[in-house]
């Protein structure tokens, strides 16, 4: 079998697929409005022709580089290239403005390929009975799973507790336009059809995180002609990967964000954005630097980066061996599996076995090739900093703006990047957390419908009904440890702090 894998992967068509599939998903992750689901599905008819290892490497490689592309123009334009990258953004641009934007990249790229690659061995080695997990959830885990979730606001909420638990609750508010899921109600559309499928994800982002940074700028009109780093008097930077030294200090963090990506990538529908939340609030509660958090913490930004592309094997595990996608981009592989003549199953990893473990071998190997992908052209991209604000900024706005409209071909979703730039904007002046109204749009309308469906499923015993289920009591008992752990933490420090004076 070890043959017959090795020789496969080192087949010309494997290792053509298996490069295009890394740069290019780290091209378009780092183009804001362009995602992997956008690439794979453009891609798809191409793969008709190719033999299946070389397509679904390909197409696997897209996948998980596009993750780590996203957080290219997150660190050094405030941008996300993916909703996936949002919280990159909240440590990795403070890192650029202290000139260290290159090694917020290193940091970056070295902990989207490890999660990556944790990710791969456990689809390699525990595929079949980590897909029995996602059969035991159902709508009222979906509910729970997006209430602990929103227990991260907590960590985003700032100097302002109320303002950010204020700016999380306009984001659950903001999610329920459209048409409800479960009644087929309209709420909150005011008779537009462009408002009945809700407000966009990324045009959101983009506003809040790119058009909001440009009307900053442009504020701050007499330096117009300084680039970023000579705005904050700072460099570039010579250091791009943390030394021997310092690795035991990241070293827990990448296990422990890698494992949580995997759970929340087996969990249908949850995707890449929540597992990186829930990775970056573990990591700050573990954390002894947590003042860092939020100023530009390479802890943060590497639990975020091992987090969301983790997310990408755990995805592949029900989707291999249940036919059960746990994302939108999963849901897109599935169809390339399928053209290919490879149905998901046990047959996939007996009958099929030399075929699907060659896959696997290369997505294991894309995440390695994507570490040094990433590092070489690291040196080169970062210069970006070095362009004036008056020359980049005007690159930048049109671009944001394309990357809106090319998601639906929609004017509307310009409006709503616009109207997100405009909101940022003001919130950045009056410290209220962008990050936390995000949450609430990514995590609302999850939570609506499990809760909505579990009220169906209970029939009218919900708390009976949660409580039956063993799953639920551990999320529940996971929300409650969330919140109390804070406030108890806080407890100790000052505590300690009296001790410490006395």
């Amino acid at each position: 079998m070890f043959e017959t894998v090795l020789s496969n992967l080192m087949s010309t068509n494997v290792l053509i697929g298996l490069v295009v599939g890394v740069v290019g998903g780290m091209v378009v992750g780092a183009m804001p409005g362009l995602s992997g689901a956008m690439a794979i599905a453009l891609l798809l008819p191409v793969t008709y022709s190719m033999s299946p290892i070389a397509a679904l490497v390909m197409l696997m490689a897209i996948y998980t580089s596009a993750m780590t592309g996203g957080s290219i123009s997150a660190i050094l334009l405030h941008t996300p290239g993916t909703p996936a990258n949002a919280a990159t953004a909240m440590e990795g641009y403070p890192l650029t403005k202290k000139g260290r934007g290159l090694e917020a990249v290193g940091m970056s790229m070295l902990s989207s390929g490890i999660g990556g690659f944790i990710s791969a061995v456990a689809l390699l080695l525990i595929a079949p009975p980590l897909a029995m997990i996602s059969l035991k959830f159902s709508e009222p885990e979906s509910f729970l799973i997006s209430i602990f979730g929103l227990t991260v606001i907590g960590s985003l909420a700032g100097k302002s507790m109320t303002k950010g638990l204020l700016m999380g609750a306009v984001g659950l508010l903001l999610a329920t336009i459209g048409v409800d899921n479960i009644t087929g109600v309209h709420r909150y559309t005011f008779g537009s059809d462009n408002l009945m499928s809700g407000l966009q994800m990324v045009p959101a982002l983009i506003g809040l995180f790119t058009i909001s940074v440009v009307l900053s700028n442009c504020e701050d009109y007499k330096n117009a002609n300084k680039s970023l780093l000579e705005r904050h008097n700072a460099t570039l930077g010579t250091k791009m990967l943390p030394t021997l030294s310092e690795v035991p200090r990241y070293l827990v963090n990448w296990i422990v964000s890698s494992v949580v990506g995997i759970i929340v990538g087996i969990l249908p529908g949850a995707g890449g954005n929540i597992g990186s939340w829930i990775a970056y609030d573990q990591a700050k509660k573990r954390s002894k630097h947590q003042e860092e958090f939020g100023n530009g913490s390479l802890e943060g930004l590497a639990a975020c980066e091992a987090g969301n592309n983790a997310v990408t094997g755990g995805a592949m595990i029900p989707l291999m061996t249940l036919s059960i996608p746990g994302s939108p981009v999963a849901a897109i592989i599935l169809g390339g599996m399928l053209i290919h003549g490879l149905v998901p199953g046990s047959k996939l990893f007996t009958d099929q076995a030399d075929i699907t473990y060659s896959i696997l071998a290369g997505f294991a190997l894309s995440n390695i090739l994507m570490i040094f992908v990433g590092l070489a052209i690291a040196k080169y991209v970062v210069n970006v900093t070095r362009i004036p604000n008056s020359i980049l900024m005007p690159v930048v706005l049109p671009l944001s703006l394309i990357g809106s409209y090319a998601i639906n071909g929609s004017m509307f979703d310009v409006y709503v990047a616009i109207f997100f730039g405009l909101l940022g904007f003001l919130m950045d002046k009056y410290d209220f957390s962008s990050p936390a109204l995000i949450l609430g749009l990514i995590l609302g309308s999850t939570a609506e419908r499990g809760l909505m469906l579990s009220r169906v499923m209970s029939r009218g015993d919900m708390v009976g009904y949660y409580f039956g289920r063993p799953i639920c009591l551990i999320l529940m008992a996971l929300i409650v440890m969330s919140i109390a752990w804070p406030i108890i933490s806080s407890r100790f420090a000052k505590k300690k702090q009296e001790n410490k004076e006395a």
